[in-house]
């Protein structure tokens, strides 16, 4: 509904890149999983790019719009249980923190396309926000 919601202001498309070595990857350990999260990000990594990061900056709704304001490629990432490794963050523009909660990932994938709408509404004056 939020990506519908979003089209009256940009073009918001998911993907979802969860493979099989992600998933083999998980089960050994911490450094396996956040290698293949790089693996399978890094050849998308086109235009901004913002990597969902417990470590990342929090922004609240007015910050988020100005981050995704006069960008005409945005990628979001969203980790595993065990993040990313350093890597991957370097390669990014920038990384943010939804919350201080750990969640799962369909909840952040809600929260972020909700997020990217209320900025949107924020960029346009449109008054969703309030």
């Amino acid at each position: 509904e939020f990506i519908k919601m979003s089209s009256k202001y940009a073009k918001v498309d998911t993907f979802n890149m969860f493979n099989k070595k992600i998933s083999k990857a998980q089960t050994i350990g911490q450094r396996e999983s956040q290698q293949s999260y790089t693996d399978a990000f890094k050849p998308h990594m086109q235009g901004f790019n913002i990597a969902l990061d417990v470590k990342g900056k929090k922004v609240d709704s007015f910050a988020f719009a100005k981050l995704i304001d006069d960008k005409i490629t945005i990628n979001f990432f969203i980790g595993g249980a065990y993040g990313f490794n350093d890597e991957f963050l370097q390669l990014c523009d920038t990384k943010i923190s939804l919350s201080d909660l750990t969640m799962a990932h369909k909840i952040a994938h809600i929260m972020l396309l909700e997020q990217t709408f209320r900025g949107l509404c924020i960029n346009n004056n449109h008054p969703y926000h309030k």
